[in-house]
């Protein structure tokens, strides 16, 4: 193991019970004992057909004292000598909680850490836990070490934090081995605020002192996961100042960080680096640079290394080659996509499901569905099965090119084929239904969407909203709109303008008018569209005083009126004869000039 310096511990520190018992010696002088008939018999041969009876009669609990009535249930030497020869954890738990209901039994700091150490070396984390919380007993420092190790490998991260708390409190420190497992297992989890809980707790222990590159490189890792690259990059920084160099997997986490900060001169440092140190660039390094260059539509750029490293002499797998195919196919390259596809056939790459579905959805989208279904059929001639993912393409690419009946039919087939139809199923036919303006189909698919209990798009509900407004059915959006809210839909701005215009079509003025009050209420910006048609639509039935309403809050906004707009109320106020309305009319037009 490389220690870190102490100057590396100078960052890192300004960055951020009873005594066992000897079971073997109890057994010795009991089996002694049994010799003089204590026990009624040879001890070892009752203790056997005890095992033999927990093990494999299945309500012992109510026969056991009856059917050993000179035994000493009570006896922790006699759970100890089940315990090693039962040899399965949870009947012995099993075991144990019978004797503390039923024998007489009180158990001992002893028997309860022998306990818990075969719980734990079974991998019974959760019975572990549950001894912990019920018996009131604190293990040997040593087992808890073991505890902690296995809950991490287990995932409950939680827990294992909470144990370095209670060994902290019996001043016993683990190893940097036991501190790294739970690092690596936090940052697994996703759980960076436990990996800052441990780094503080490490900084005010003894092991601080004893951190390795393995330690440092799972803090460069957290930065990176907190959006904090450049944090990580100076913790590498000083590391490679002190002679230590961490390996491939934190120079690629922090490669992979400043890609998707698109600090790629930081990567090309990063890259020089790495050489210099003897950490040559792999396949994955390479691969991160490429996956972060495409998600910055640097597509181009991608494709140039990728060809680069091919001719240096690497390897691409079938990841990779998925990844250039796709960027390819975005960028409309299909020839160039349809190249690499057989090329890494003839490597021996065969295609997945991710690799069909990129290909088919690029001939979906460019409406080749014939090449589509080819590739579609191939796929499930290999063996791979149709899924949700696959279908979806299909299914968005059919509706894309206004193929609904299609999509529905492919929808259809789902079901029948026990696929199963997730919320991009819905949102995608039912998005195609209401362009074909097939609404009442649309409605009928959404209510059937709510009824499975999936969370709509925003999109769909907006669309939704829209296309009722549209042909005249605007209460219907309305109670529709309120449903939406009471699921803690949160409405777009776009929903509030088509109701108040879907108002105002159907001659609602006034709850036009209270529609557009609560927008502006929610400082929320209608459309200029939207000013307009309700100034238009007050004025026909001369609800003049609403128009000065509107009127005033359109140009508070900062919209300016239309010259068509201005003679419009010119000729409309124009014969009136109130000397207060035309003076407002005229402060009015006077800001919109």
């Amino acid at each position: 193991m490389v220690r870190a310096p102490s100057s590396i511990i100078s960052f890192i520190r300004h960055s951020s019970a009873g005594a066992r018992l000897d079971p073997a010696g109890q057994l010795r002088n009991l089996a002694t004992e049994s010799k003089d008939g204590d026990c009624g018999g040879n001890y070892r041969d009752v203790i056997h057909e005890i095992c033999l009876i927990t093990r494999r009669r299945p309500r012992w609990e109510h026969t056991l004292l009856s059917e050993f009535p000179s035994l000493n249930f009570s006896d922790p030497c006699l759970f100890q000598a089940y315990l090693k020869h039962q040899n399965n954890a949870f009947l012995s738990l099993r075991f144990f909680n019978w004797l503390c209901s039923h024998g007489g039994f009180s158990p001992d700091q002893s028997s309860c850490n022998a306990l818990f150490d075969v719980l734990v070396d079974a991998k019974a984390c959760n019975a572990a836990k549950s001894l912990l919380d019920c018996a009131g007993f604190t293990p040997e420092p040593s087992s808890l070490e073991c505890y902690i190790r296995r809950l991490s490998r287990g995932g409950m991260v939680e827990e294992a934090v909470n144990i370095f708390g209670k060994l902290k409190n019996v001043g016993f420190c683990p190893s940097v081995a036991t501190w790294n497992a739970s690092l690596s297992a936090c940052l697994k989890a996703g759980r960076t605020d436990l990996v800052w809980t441990l780094y503080e707790q490490m900084m005010v222990s003894d092991v601080i002192a004893n951190i390795d590159v393995e330690t440092i490189g799972y803090l460069i890792q957290a930065y990176c996961d907190d959006n904090k690259v450049s944090e990580g990059y100076q913790l590498l920084r000083q590391i490679l100042e002190d002679g230590l160099c961490p390996d491939n997997v934190v120079f690629n986490t922090l490669i992979s960080g400043f890609c998707k900060d698109e600090q790629h001169a930081r990567v090309s440092e990063l890259l020089h680096i790495m050489i210099a140190k003897g950490r040559s660039p792999d396949i994955f390094t390479y691969q991160e640079i490429i996956n972060g260059l495409l998600k910055g539509r640097k597509n181009i750029e991608g494709f140039r290394i990728f060809n680069d490293l091919k001719d240096r002499g690497y390897f691409p797998d079938r990841v990779m080659y998925t990844t250039i195919i796709k960027g390819l196919c975005d960028m409309g390259w299909l020839g160039e996509a349809r190249k690499l596809w057989f090329e890494m056939i003839r490597k021996g790459l065969l295609p997945n499901e991710y690799t069909y579905s990129v290909m088919i959805n690029k001939y979906c989208r460019i409406g080749d569905f014939d090449e589509a279904r080819k590739l579609y059929k191939e796929m499930c001639d290999k063996g791979y099965e149709e899924t949700t993912v696959t279908c979806n393409t299909m299914i968005s690419g059919l509706c894309f090119h206004g193929r609904t009946d299609e999509a529905q039919r492919l929808f259809e087939e789902m079901s029948q084929k026990g696929i199963v139809c997730d919320i991009i199923t819905y949102n995608s036919l039912i998005s195609g239904l209401f362009k074909k303006g097939k609404l009442a189909e649309a409605k009928q698919l959404f209510n059937e969407l709510l009824a499975k209990g999936l969370e709509p798009s925003t999109s769909s509900i907006t669309t939704l909203i829209k296309r009722l407004c549209e042909v005249g059915d605007t209460q219907e959006a309305i109670r529709f709109w309120k449903d939406m809210v009471c699921r803690n839909w949160e409405p777009t701005v776009s929903t509030y303008d088509y109701i108040v215009t879907g108002l105002c079509e159907q001659g609602y003025f006034t709850e036009a008018m209270e529609w557009l009050l609560e927008m502006l209420n929610r400082k929320l910006k209608p459309q200029k569209q939207t000013f307009e048609i309700l100034i238009q639509c007050l004025l026909k039935k001369d609800k003049l005083d609403n128009v000065f309403v509107v009127l005033d809050q359109t140009l508070t906004i900062g919209y300016t009126l239309q010259k068509n707009m201005i003679e419009s109320l010119v000729r409309k106020f124009g014969g009136k004869n109130f000397n207060f309305a035309e003076t407002c009319l005229e402060r009015i037009l006077d800001r919109n000039l």
